[in-house]
């Protein structure tokens, strides 16, 4: 093979690879610019949607409103436990289908306070005597709420999702 015959696989070679790389930069610009102006209109109707889901979700096993919903009279703290952790996964299990639209992080948080609440109620509920009332277990719940800070996870969490669905924006 002679130098001719060289030099020109070499130019073939390098216009090939210069070829292949300003595909990849413009699919990638292509990317970029689908993630900062948010994805096409209905995609991002669908995002904002999970946001607004998941929101309420969050809403809706903070304890205090968990226990105003499910509150029942004459139960025992066993059955208020039953019925307090039932209506969280219940919560969670119907709106899980809205992870696909949000941020890991973001579902991470939703997945984290459902779980933090369910050990919150199983241990409060364990630490009371058999005889104790659902009353009772309310009552401790709430006053766990007012002292220790990881109580008001749920607003933290309702911040997280804010934050996020305002960055479709």
């Amino acid at each position: 093979m002679d130098k001719t015959t060289a030099f020109l696989i070499f130019i073939i070679i390098a216009l090939l690879v210069l070829f292949c790389i300003f595909v990849l930069f413009q699919q990638k610009k292509k990317e970029k610019r689908v993630e900062s102006n948010g994805d096409d209109s209905s995609t991002r109707a669908l995002r904002l949607q999970a946001y607004e889901r998941l929101t309420l979700l969050v809403d809706r096993v903070a304890l205090p409103n968990l226990i105003s919903r499910v509150n029942q009279a004459g139960v025992s703290a066993r059955d208020m436990q039953l019925l307090l952790t039932r209506s969280l996964k219940e919560e969670f299990d119907y709106n899980i289908s809205q992870q696909i639209y949000v941020s890991p992080e973001a579902w991470d948080a939703v997945k984290n306070l459902k779980e933090q609440n369910m050990l919150v109620v199983n241990q409060l509920a364990s630490a009371l005597p058999p005889n104790a009332t659902g009353l009772d277990l309310n009552k401790l719940l709430l006053e766990y709420l007012m002292t220790d800070k990881k109580g008001q996870l749920h607003e933290v969490v309702s911040e997280v999702l804010s934050y996020e669905a305002k960055k479709l924006f």
